[in-house]
């Protein structure tokens, strides 16, 4: 594990054009469950599974249920960034990392200074009316029961988050797939590489660096240039910049 971990800060100090990809991992270390740990969402007991509860069509037809489970189990406000989104922020702001492409939706990463951050997925923070598009953020959703409903003209608020059945934001692919196919480092860490389309952006990288660090195997293992086994908060904390 030393050697990996030699050859992983041997490669930060030597890459100017570094992105990275991850995933639920990188945020469990600050408290927010993963989907599919063993105390994550898929193992929680409600009425309805995640899958069908966090859908489109689950979200029109019944949108009370659907913001009762929201506010219980995907909103964290008070989770913290840790040492995985401090580093990354120290990275980019040192001119070595260019992009943190996520595919979590908590918004740690720019919390934790990160500026150029492609939210696959959406984001908490960001809440619309469906009539208005007023906006709202975290704090307007937290504070109300049921359905929120827009001040201004009743809408109904809807966070601005990819369910299932919805498709991903096409700016934020391109942005992606544009940066990860620039870049000279690929570190993926925090995921088990299992949702698509999102995991197969990283097929787009062309270099010889690419680095998984996840605390279990992922299919793209075998594809890695340097594979760690480990919690990406205690591997990218240890960097140094």
């Amino acid at each position: 594990m030393d050697e990996q971990r030699k050859q992983l800060q041997d490669w930060i100090s030597q890459s100017g054009n570094i992105v990275f990809f991850g995933g639920a991992g990188v945020s469990t270390e600050s408290g927010i469950p993963d989907f599919r740990s063993v105390d994550g969402l898929y193992h929680q007991q409600y009425q309805y599974p995640p899958e069908t509860i966090l859908s489109h069509t689950f979200f029109e037809e019944n949108p009370e249920e659907f913001f009762r489970f929201y506010r219980n189990k995907m909103l964290f406000p008070h989770a913290k960034p840790n040492a995985a989104h401090l580093k990354l922020a120290e990275l980019e702001q040192a001119g070595k990392l260019r992009a943190v492409v996520t595919q979590n939706i908590d918004g740690l990463h720019q919390a934790a200074g990160s500026a150029t951050v492609y939210e696959l997925h959406g984001s908490v923070h960001r809440n619309y009316c469906m009539k208005c598009h007023q906006f709202y953020d975290l704090d307007f959703m937290m504070k109300g029961e049921g359905v929120p409903r827009c001040p201004v003209c009743g809408g109904t608020i809807k966070p601005d988050v990819v369910l299932y059945e919805e498709s991903l934001d096409q700016e934020t692919i391109e942005a992606a797939v544009l940066a990860i196919s620039r870049a000279d480092m690929l570190i993926i860490g925090g995921t088990s590489l299992a949702v698509y389309p999102a995991a197969g952006l990283i097929r787009y990288y062309r270099g010889k660096k690419l680095t998984l660090i996840n605390k279990s195997p992922t299919p793209y293992d075998r594809e890695a240039d340097l594979v760690i086994n480990a919690p990406i908060g205690e591997v990218l904390g240890a960097i140094q910049v």
